[in-house]
């Protein structure tokens, strides 16, 4: 299967200051050409998909159906880190696996080989409370426009604000996610935004006769009524005895559905568990190709979480202190800015046409192969497994969670 550079597209991240108006040009003048640095397509890659797998360990809790848009966190994080400096900025390229003037021109390459008329799409706003007092580095707004093309506003930051906002949020995720924030605590300088949207049918759609009753037998042992979507597919996912899945197309074959059933008797949580991103990497670059009788219930996720722990615990956790250093991004009456929150939302629906799926993450910043003979497999994902939403030509996850119960 071809495999490109790791990269990904900015799904929604809002950065917060303490105190009063920024000070910023009236217009962001264009980022000098030093900004651009030279990146490995297999280490991106590599560090993208570690970072997807790391996400979805730190954020699933074994209590349910789990999902996160890696390529929004890694993005919205991306950007943020822009801003970083000395330890903090140490941290989160640890965490990140890429520093931000590397992941910077990952991103932009990524956006533009994306076909205009694809089932993939962003939109990009930074706004600015006007009301004086914040300084905003001229450089960090330049990062901005040059490498996530975000239009720059000056707004009040009052109840009008918050409903444009969202207002772009719903839009841009066409409904999927319809608020990412309630409110703008009076310490909120700044809000970017970044807003995901996937919808794309499948290569081929489920026949009505391929769509029949079955059982899902949830992660507590309950037994579910649901409606199975039944096909024959062209390559098979094997991780050792560990598990088994397959890849289905959606039409254009950039994009792909993976589905990996652990082995009977282990939970996704305990797969999950033991699973690293270069293992998964590697489960995906050597499928096989064969005859698989697949099985795929239809089923909707979505959910939303803090990530501060979480992010915390994969190498990051200075840069949610009063010590952290995002004096790049810039400062408030002297003061440094620090993360506040991390807010991640995503949401899914697979069904015999297809799939949708939206997700937007916050930031609020604080002041302070070869042909081979075909075999035939079986998997049914009857009971809880895996899934990924796969961009086949990049080799990377957009969407990764795991389907506990489907009522």
């Amino acid at each position: 299967m071809k495999r490109r550079l790791s990269a990904l597209l900015l799904c929604c991240a809002l950065l917060a200051a303490c105190g009063a108006a920024p000070t910023v040009p009236a217009e962001t003048p264009p980022a000098p050409d030093d900004f651009d640095a030279a990146y490995n397509e297999d280490e991106a890659r590599a560090a993208a998909m570690d970072f997807a797998v790391r996400l979805l360990q730190n954020t699933a809790d074994g209590g349910g159906n789990a999902l996160v848009s890696p390529f929004s966190v890694w993005s919205a994080l991306g950007m943020t880190a822009a801003g970083a400096e000395g330890e903090t900025l140490a941290e989160m390229t640890a965490a990140l696996g890429l520093a931000p003037n590397t992941l910077g021109p990952c991103l932009r390459d990524y956006a533009a080989g994306l076909p205009k008329d694809g089932c993939l799409h962003a939109a990009n706003g930074l706004w600015l409370r006007d009301d004086g007092g914040l300084t905003v580095e001229d450089s960090f707004l330049r990062f901005a426009k040059k490498y996530y093309d975000a239009d720059v506003r000056k707004a009040a930051f009052d109840g009008g604000t918050v409903r444009d906002i969202n207002a772009f949020v719903k839009k841009h995720t066409a409904g999927h996610i319809e608020r990412i924030v309630e409110g703008l605590d009076p310490s909120t300088m700044l809000v970017l935004v970044n807003a995901l949207s996937f919808d794309a049918e499948w290569e081929t759609v489920y026949r009505e006769d391929q769509v029949r009753e079955g059982v899902f037998t949830a992660a507590g042992g309950e037994e579910q009524p649901v409606s199975m979507m039944r096909s024959t597919e062209g390559v098979f996912l094997q991780d050792g005895d560990a598990a088994t899945g397959f890849l289905k197309p959606y039409a254009g074959g950039r994009y792909a559905f993976a589905a990996l059933l652990p082995a009977e008797g282990t939970t996704p949580e305990a797969y999950l568990a033991g699973l690293t991103g270069a293992r998964l990497a590697a489960v995906l670059a050597d499928a096989q190709a064969g005859i698989v009788y697949a099985g795929l219930p239809k089923f909707e996720s979505s959910g939303g979480c803090r990530l501060n722990d979480a992010l915390s615990a994969m190498g990051m956790p200075g840069a949610f202190t009063p010590d952290a250093d995002f004096s790049a991004m810039g400062h408030y009456d002297g003061g440094g800015l620090f993360i506040g929150e991390v807010l991640h939302k995503a949401a899914i629906t697979v069904d015999e046409r297809g799939t949708k799926a939206g997700a937007a993450t916050a930031v609020t910043m604080d002041a302070a192969g070869a042909m081979v003979e075909y075999e035939t497999h079986t998997v049914i994902c009857d009971r809880p497994f895996l899934f990924l939403l796969l961009d086949t030509e990049w080799q990377l996850p957009l969407f990764i969670g795991t389907v506990d119960t489907v009522a």
